[in-house]
């Protein structure tokens, strides 16, 4: 599904070179649940923003499903982001004056789906997530963990097989920080290749296998056992 080789990402900060990426190789089978670990400015989000279309590599290979997209333009680049891949971040980004059903229906709308099919899917996506009652209400009405959930049921709306997740608990407490766990979980059960950037162990160890990352390259790659051993706590 996913295949980094080689992969760099460099950026220049006030005229001083900054390797946030530095020759990168992973490989992520389809159906897999990944975490990426590792201290702030490690190069877990340029990582994701690379896997997830929203940044090019610097030089490198990147291949996702089997297709090479660093020299894709910016068209189809957008294509492979609305149709094969969902995203879920930590401060939702769900647009505060329209109502949950409204902010699922967007990546449809965007894609010109028609208006009575983008509302029957936004209502199965919202019901998919224990939301159906909450349909009519803003942002501001929902709770953290609600409102992630209508981003996690934006993120599937339109059918993507990779889902990529930044900090996805970051702003949650533990009872619903649980709940999105869970749901993201079950997705995964249900076949979707699942990435999650986190600094939580508890996040972490609910993947199948574990990507650390120092210094923009990838220093140790671990499961689950080995990291609940190393940090002393058990799986929840």
């Amino acid at each position: 599904m996913i295949r980094l080789e080689h992969v760099a990402r460099v950026f220049t900060l006030g005229g001083t070179e900054v390797r946030a990426l530095d020759d990168v190789s992973e490989h992520v089978e389809a159906g897999e649940h990944v975490a990426v670990m590792g201290p702030s400015g490690s190069g877990k989000s340029t990582l994701l923003n690379v896997v997830g279309c929203l940044d090019r590599p610097t030089s490198g290979r990147y291949l996702l499903d089997g297709r090479e997209v660093g020299g894709l333009d910016d068209a189809a680049l957008t294509a492979v982001r609305r149709h094969l891949i969902g995203f879920v971040f930590q401060s939702f980004h769900l647009v505060p004056r329209l109502t949950a059903a409204e902010n699922v229906e967007l990546p449809m709308t965007f894609a010109g789906i028609p208006r009575a099919e983008r509302r029957a899917r936004a209502a199965a996506g919202l019901d998919d997530v224990g939301l159906g009652a909450r349909a009519e209400h803003r942002p501001a009405e929902l709770s953290g963990g609600e409102r992630q959930r209508v981003a996690i049921a934006r993120a599937m709306v339109m059918r993507p097989r990779l889902l990529l997740a930044d900090e996805p608990t970051g702003n949650l407490d533990s009872h619903s920080g649980r709940q999105v766990l869970d749901l993201l979980e079950r997705l995964h059960r249900d076949g979707l290749t699942v990435l999650v950037v986190t600094h939580d162990p508890i996040v972490a160890r609910r993947a199948e296998r574990i990507v650390v990352m120092r210094d923009g390259r990838i220093a140790e790659r671990l499961k689950p056992g080995a990291l609940a051993a190393a940090t002393g706590g058990g799986a929840t």
